[in-house]
């Protein structure tokens, strides 16, 4: 459909503005009201919004306008009229129209009426189906203007407030890389003055030129280079597989072979019934000649090379690089034990161990179990399995002291009252000494023992006149302690462990030997023997100082959730920190800086948090019965030794699994420990040996610690496959002191 002067607007072009046309162009100049907010300024349209129209079909009404009212349809609209009505209201219009006094209706079917264009609209249609711009007044190709080029800066005033980049003033940095690069590329002779100077556009034409210039090649080479292999390996595509070599002709391919090789007549009908792969030599046959000259044409070449060409065109190859490693390089490259110096190397003192009336009859020495030396280096303890624990003085070797606590327990158990009828009569055996261990604080003189059920805490009236104070101080509270210590009645403790004081006992046989003390060896000591005594239910075998020498933990494996039990000594105090425990517990020890407990059982160790109550590693050995345990002086590492000839070292903060596990013991180990001042470390076992390690560690965390073996010690003999049972490091000197079945305790020093 076309509106009014629409054949005289078709036959120009769609964006041409004519001279016929420039008062049709000034009367809709800006005539078009391209607002939509004023459409319907009086707001009588239909306002229903997205609300489907056929709703309204049975209605007499679209809708409803902005005052609320109903906008009713109209009657004379072309949707109210039929297909036939439409069509002679269509036909009249296009008359109209070709006379030129007709309008263009279209139906609005929100409103529900007819709206007639108005020739502006039309035009505008007309132009955009033609693809023109809508408006007719618009200019599409308007005069540029070269406001950057054509027109003076000064009076334009374009970029007249910018400044010049200060890259201007500079040396360019890309030109720098190309001139770096270029000179890298003639050194390495890629190109040549004669491309940097442009005579030549590309450096294939001086090869090329080159090669053209001596076409014979005259040049000198090299005849045998051997880089052939190397030339097909850096050639792209496919990677080059070489063919396998032939095997070398032997003497039976001689023209003049041994007569071994030539077969016989029965050997040659025997070949004949074989098939050709399963003869000796395939399709030849040795022959004897009786001059190279008489040698003929080989008869099966052809076959022969024709079967090989398709061995190796049909078999599948790969290429199998062969690893070319030095053996040596394997092995990581650890100092030499000289570089690593000071570590025990010579037995030197050897402390002799006094016979009982047992031991002479049965012709055997008693087992030392344990050791353990003062804070100050200067005294040496042993327990030994018949309860007797011994003072020796370590530069001398010279027994101090004896304290049998075997005399102590039978004091215990006659003031028990549970025990007391039970006891009467019956023979009383032999316990050993499980554990010892000096307090590890220097003003602090006095040590701790188990033995049975019981653990025993005695002075050793060493000190000066200072620490004979302190010590004292510190052992008053368990010295005078009374119906079994300062232990709340209601708690678990109290059912637990029993404090008795051995300094008060009614006069008895027994009683009168163990209040015999005897004199100290410091003339400021004040009281020298056994001061008080903890019961347990079960048999203790573990003992462990803190740090500061007042709180202790004992561990007694058979006792359930009371087989650790940490003690305050100066308030004759105890306590239970578990109410439950998994597994059954071997040993157990304080971290020596933060308030850490690790308890070790059978195969893991455990690190429980004292102030928080609660565990804060597991850590997994891969043991099958931990019997030793040691942490380092950081803190950050621990050792374990095991049963099973396992030497399990751990890193707390690189993981919960072993950083090291050594096995360089032939027997189960006894006994593990670091050097508290040295970076040593050694291993006790039962085949009688003890091995010192080199064990550094270093302050930075990036590092890993250095674990070098230096010295294997021997001097203790195998008893019913019993070895070496204790081993202890001297606290200032790199010296080791160890104990063993054979009832032999000696001295390694450095010499």
């Amino acid at each position: 459909a076309g509106g009014p002067n629409s054949n005289a607007a078709s036959s120009s072009a769609p964006d041409a503005v004519t001279a016929a046309d420039a008062d049709t162009t000034a009367k809709w100049m800006h005539a078009d009201d391209l607002s939509s907010d004023d459409e319907d300024a009086d707001g009588a349209g239909n306002r229903i919004g997205r609300v489907p129209l056929h709703w309204y079909d049975d209605y007499d009404h679209i809708g409803y306008d902005a005052h609320g009212q109903r906008v009713v349809k109209s009657q004379s609209s072309s949707a109210s009229k039929d297909i036939l009505d439409r069509v002679i209201d269509a036909a009249d219009d296009l008359e109209a129209n070709a006379a030129g006094n007709g309008k263009f209706t279209v139906y609005d079917a929100l409103n529900a009426r007819d709206v007639a264009l108005t020739p502006r609209q039309v035009e505008l249609i007309r132009r955009l189906q033609s693809g023109a711009f809508a408006h007719p007044e618009h200019d599409a190709n308007p005069d540029y203007v070269a406001y950057f080029s054509g027109v003076d800066p000064e009076v334009s005033g374009l970029n007249s407030d910018r400044y010049e980049k200060k890259s201007r003033f500079q040396p360019s940095k890309w030109e720098k890389l190309q001139v770096r690069r270029l000179l890298h590329r003639l050194k390495c002779g890629s190109i040549n003055m004669d491309y940097l100077e442009g005579r030549v556009r590309d450096m294939n034409d001086l090869v090329s030129k080159s090669k053209d210039e001596d076409p014979s090649g005259d040049k000198p080479f090299l005849l045998w280079k051997g880089d052939e292999e190397d030339e097909l390996a850096l050639r792209k595509g496919p990677q080059h597989m070489p063919a396998p070599k032939l095997p070398p002709p032997g003497h039976a391919y001689s023209y003049n072979p041994p007569e071994e090789y030539l077969p016989n007549e029965q050997e040659l009908k025997e070949w004949e019934e074989l098939d050709p792969e399963d003869r000796p030599y395939g399709h030849f046959v040795p022959k004897k000649h009786p001059n190279l000259r008489s040698v003929g044409a080989y008869e099966h070449a052809v076959r022969e090379r024709f079967e090989r060409c398709l061995d190796l065109y049909l078999c599948p190859r790969a290429m199998k690089r062969r690893l070319n490693i030095d053996p040596e390089s394997l092995v990581p490259s650890l100092p030499k034990a000289s570089d690593l110096r000071p570590f025990p190397t010579a037995k030197v003192v050897a402390y002799e161990v006094p016979e009982t009336n047992a031991t002479k009859k049965e012709d055997a020495a008693v087992m030392v179990r344990c050791l353990t030396v003062s804070p100050d280096g200067q005294f040496l303890v042993s327990g030994d399995e018949n309860g007797v624990v011994r003072l020796w003085e370590v530069q001398t070797g010279r027994l101090l002291r004896s304290w049998d606590l075997m005399l102590v327990l039978s004091v215990g158990e006659e003031n028990d009252d549970q025990n007391d009828k039970s006891q009467q009569g019956e023979p009383q055996t032999k316990k050993p000494v499980s554990s010892l261990e000096w307090n590890p604080n220097r003003s602090h003189h006095c040590l701790l023992a188990t033995i049975g059920k019981c653990a025993i805490v005695i002075s050793t009236g060493t000190g000066g006149p200072d620490d004979s104070e302190l010590t004292d101080a510190l052992l008053s509270a368990a010295s005078a302690c009374k119906h079994g210590g300062n232990i709340a009645p209601e708690s678990r403790a109290a059912k637990a462990v029993k404090w008795t004081s051995l300094q008060h006992k009614k006069s008895s046989k027994s009683s009168s030997n163990v209040n015999a003390n005897t004199p100290p060896i410091s003339a400021y000591g004040t009281a020298s023997g056994p001061i008080c005594l903890l019961r347990t239910n079960r048999e203790c075998t573990h003992v462990q100082w803190h740090r500061k020498g007042d709180y202790f933990v004992t561990v007694s494996p058979k006792a359930g959730a009371a087989a650790v039990l940490i003690h305050q000594l100066s308030k004759a105090a105890s306590q239970q920190p578990f109410g439950k425990v998994k597994g059954e517990i071997q040993l157990a020890c304080f971290h020596p800086q933060k308030p850490f407990l690790f308890v070790a059982s059978k195969e893991h160790v455990r690190v429980y948090h004292l102030v928080k109550q609660m565990m804060v590693k597991r850590l997994m050995s891969g043991c099958r019965h931990i019997s030793s345990l040691d942490v380092h002086g950081s803190g950050d590492h621990v050792v374990v030794g095991s049963l099973d000839r396992r030497l399990v070292w751990f890193d707390l903060d690189l993981a919960n699994t072993p950083y090291k596990t050594l096995k360089y013991h032939e027997r189960a180990l006894r006994s593990v420990g670091f050097h508290p001042r040295y970076p040593l470390m050694a291993s006790a076992s039962d085949d009688g040996s003890i091995h010192v390690f080199h064990s550094m560690v270093y302050s930075d965390l990036m590092r890993n610690p250095l674990i070098v073996p230096v010295k294997v010690l021997r001097g203790h003999n195998v008893v019913n496959s019993l070895g070496t049972l204790a081993m202890v490091f001297h606290p200032t000197q790199p010296w080791l002191f160890s104990a063993g079945a054979d009832g032999k305790i000696h001295l390694f020093q450095d010499l």
